[in-house]
């Protein structure tokens, strides 16, 4: 019998992990961040290599400093994305996806062709309501 979706989210790639998608747990904490609102956006578009904050802010388009800041900070905690300041002068700050971060961000930019490939039908059913 086929596992159905439930199951798969429950026990990623098959393994059993007691507690680790509970409502407090870590990994939880990791999934929402990178699936929140900015995030999405901000690990894909890391995915093309290294970027300073303002062509980064640039490069998503619509978030705030404050907003982009903050994402790009529990990203650094989470161990997806490292700061680098360059010593220029002035000093410059570059931000580049982790050996950790690249799969994360790889997936999250298949999500956003997911849903550009079925953006006519998305568009059509909201048409409907």
């Amino acid at each position: 019998m086929a596992k159905s979706r439930k199951a798969a989210i429950a026990a990623p790639a098959g393994e059993a992990i007691a507690g680790t998608w509970q409502a407090t747990g870590s990994a939880r904490e990791a999934l929402i961040n990178a699936t929140s609102r900015w995030g999405v956006l901000t690990l894909a578009a890391l995915l093309d290599g290294p970027l300073r904050f303002a062509a980064l802010r640039r490069a998503i388009g619509g978030i705030s400093d404050r907003m982009l800041s903050q994402t790009l900070q529990l990203f650094e905690i989470d161990g997806l994305v490292e700061r680098e300041v360059l010593s220029q002068i002035p000093p410059h700050v570059e931000y580049r996806l982790t050996p950790s971060g690249e799969p994360v961000a790889t997936k999250m930019a298949e999500l956003i062709a997911a849903i550009h490939d079925q953006l006519p039908a998305i568009l059509e059913s909201r048409s409907r309501h």
